[in-house]
Order: structure tokens, then sequence, then C-alpha cells
């Protein structure tokens, strides 16, 4: 039965005994984190084009910040709707619009004239494509076609992978811009998102049939979120993500512009953003294997604590190129690394069956949270000419989200009774 909704638990054998043959846990891994690789990428490369196209089309960073905002959230708010389309019909479908959205996204952001037309492709198909082939439903795809002995360093990987199409993308962005300016290089992303297609077919999983599951399996969509949201270890759990989006979005497009104000040069930029994404593969991958050993809960307070230090000390001191690569560096290790273990705890508390949705929606806090850092950084420059003020609410935030996240009870919900689907 396990075959047929895709949700593979450790009773039910070997799960890539229900896969066909070609797809291997091995080939999985790989097809999915290429998705992630390539899916990351671009946008973790957006700040880049701040400076050129603000300069073209005589743009506040604030019109920019209001378009990359509007795709952290509705990157949020889509995602728990394509993780409900992925977990009841399966991934393979929404990863495939996904990819065409976002990259109809990208060669519209390549057009653009206007705020308009760039809130549309920056901000809508972009956060809308992002919702249905970014490494989230990838993550989702691990977990339900991995041996539950695997998951935890998959998770690992798939995220790691996200960070290394951050560390190729960000330098061969600014390569690009360079050489043949900002419009080539968004129409060779978006040539690039076309790959996502056909690695999807391998993370693909089987529509779910609530007819043939299992009794401890039978739970409704309405059931299992109020289940979730019911209790309070997953609330505090999507609290703290808050932070972890406000404080990736904010630096992902600002911290570029941040360096060049400060007379450091965008290949330097572009060096820091790579770092970001070379030691987030450090952290990431480290904390998938930790999370096996030690209390994911303390793990992720330690990650939300360093990452305040870690800015604290990056704006109390000068700013110079050294001092900017290492806090790219400082600031990797604990860049995406919250996610295996958010994910792990969302999995360990609610099982698998409807993995992509209770995770999707822990997803929309942390988006929200990137949502108000975009935007808020775009605005809070344009009136002040300054940063500063953000700089420090992500620090509040980040020591904020280390105590939210202590009181988390590491266990699976308790089920008197199993609901019908």
């Amino acid at each position: 039965m396990a075959a047929a909704n895709g949700d593979l638990h450790p009773s039910s054998g070997h799960p890539s005994s229900a896969l066909g043959t070609w797809r291997t846990p091995l080939v999985i891994m790989i097809c999915g984190c290429l998705i992630a690789l390539l899916s990351f990428g671009p946008r973790s490369s957006l700040g880049f084009f701040v400076q050129p196209m603000s300069r073209e089309f005589a743009w506040g960073r604030d019109v920019f910040g209001l378009a990359v905002a509007l795709q952290n959230l509705l990157w949020g708010l889509g995602q728990p709707i394509a993780g409900a389309i992925a977990d009841r019909f399966g991934i393979l479908r929404v990863m495939v619009v996904g990819a065409l959205l976002y990259a109809a996204g990208l060669l519209l952001m390549r057009y653009s004239t206007t705020p308009l037309s760039l809130d549309i492709g920056a901000g809508v198909l972009i956060g809308f494509g992002l919702s249905g082939c970014s490494f989230n439903l990838v993550l989702s795809a691990f977990s339900k076609l991995l041996p539950p002995e695997r998951r935890g360093i998959a998770l690992g990987f798939g995220t790691a992978a996200g960070s290394f199409g951050q560390f190729l993308f960000a330098p061969f962005g600014v390569a690009m811009i360079d050489n043949f300016g900002w419009q080539a290089a968004l129409t060779v992303f978006a040539l690039l998102m076309l790959l996502i297609v056909p690695l999807s077919l391998a993370i693909a999983t089987p529509p779910s049939a609530p007819s043939s599951e299992r009794a401890g399996d039978e739970q409704s969509f309405k059931t299992a979120l109020a289940e979730a949201f019911g209790h309070r270890s997953y609330v505090l759990l999507v609290l703290g993500f808050f932070t972890c989006g406000f404080q990736l979005a904010f630096i992902t497009v600002h911290l570029p512009a941040y360096l060049a104000d400060r007379g450091v040069s965008a290949q330097t930029g572009g060096w820091v953003v790579a770092a970001i994404g070379l030691f987030n593969i450090i952290g990431s991958l480290g904390v998938g294997w930790l999370q096996n050993k030690y209390p994911k809960r303390y793990i992720l307070s330690l990650i939300y604590f360093a990452r305040a230090l870690s800015i604290m000390a990056f704006i109390s001191f000068p700013i110079s190129s050294l001092s900017a690569i290492v806090f790219g560096a400082a600031t990797g290790l604990t860049w995406l690394s919250t996610v295996p273990p958010t994910s792990a705890l969302v999995a360990l508390m609610f099982g698998t069956r409807w993995f992509a949705t209770l995770y999707g929606f822990a997803f929309v806090s942390h988006q929200v949270g990137g949502f108000l850092g975009v935007w808020l950084g775009g605005v809070v420059f344009e009136q002040f000419g300054s940063y500063t003020p953000i700089w420090w609410l992500s620090i509040l935030f980040g020591v904020l989200s280390a105590l939210i996240n202590l009181p988390i009870v590491e266990r699976p919900v308790a089920r008197a009774v199993a609901q019908p689907a």
C-alpha cells in the first residue's frame, strides 16, 4: 500500500523496491539535488541585478525590493498549495508547472521596463514557480521515496545542493552581467530552468489513493492542519522559521548593494555570496549528520544564535573585502542549515503523509519573514540612506528564535483514533 500513495514507512520494507528499476536511491538523490541546485541558483543571485536595472530605469531600491518581496511572499503562500497537490496527485506535475512558471518569470523580468512588469515577472511568476519546483518539494520527495535511515543525510544533501547552486550562480551571474549584460544573464537563467522538467521524472511520487491507505495513515487534509496548528511544538517551529526567512531574504537581495555602498567591488560581492553558498554546503551536511545524534531543537537554537552573533560582528567593524568574505563564510555555515532539522521535525511529529503540506505551511512563515526582510530593507534604505535598522532587527529576531525553539518537544504526535480521509 505504501507504493500507492508514495508514503514510505519503516514498516514497508525497502522503499526502493516500489520504484522503477532505474530510480535507485542514488538516482533519486542526484536528480533531486540537481533540481535544488538549479532552482535555488538564479533566485539567490537576483541581488546582483538591483544596481544595473535600477541605473537603467532610474528605479529606487524600494522598487526592486518590492518585486523580490512579492516573490518571497508568493513562494511562501504557494508552497502549501503546491505541497497539498503534490501530496495528493504526485510531485511530477507540480514540478513541471513550477519550472515553466520560473522560466517565464525570468524572461519577463528580462523584458521588464516598468515596476509593474518587474513585479509580475520577478514577483508573481518566479514566486509561484519556486513554490512548485524548489528544494522544498525535493525534500518532500526524499522523505517519501528514500528509506528512513537515509532521510537525514538526504535532507542535508538536498539543502546543500541548493547552496551549491548559490555558489555557482553568484559569480556566474556577475560574470554574465559584466560581459554580456543583465538581459543576457536572465535569458540564460531562464533556459537553465527548463532542465528541471526532465530531472523531475526521477523524483516523481505516485498519486495517493485514500481508499487504499492503511488505517494509521487515514487522515484528511483538514484534520492534518487542525492537528498541526493545535500542536504547540509545531507552532513554535513555525514562528522560529520566520526569522530564517527575514535574515536570508534581506541578505540575499541587499548585501551586494550594501557592500558596493562601502566600496567593495561587485566581483568581491559575487564571491561573498558564493562563499555563503559554499560554506552552507558544509553547514547543511554537518547539520544533516548532527541531527541524528543530538536534539534538533538545540541545533536550531544554536544556529539562530550563531547567525545573530555573526551579523553583530559584521556590522560592528569596518567593512573590507576580507571582512565581507569572512562574514559570507560564517553566514554560510548557518544559512540553510535550519532546513534539515525543521523538515525532520515536521516528519517526526506528523509522519510523511501530509509532509509537503505541513512543511509548506511552516515555509509560509519563513517567506512572510522574507517578504518583510526584502521590502523593509528597500524602504528603510530609501528613507534613511542606511540598512542599519534592518541589521539590528535581524539580530533581535535571531535571539528570539533561538529562545523560541528550546521548548519544542521532539516526538510523534499522539493519535488516539485514526480519522477517515
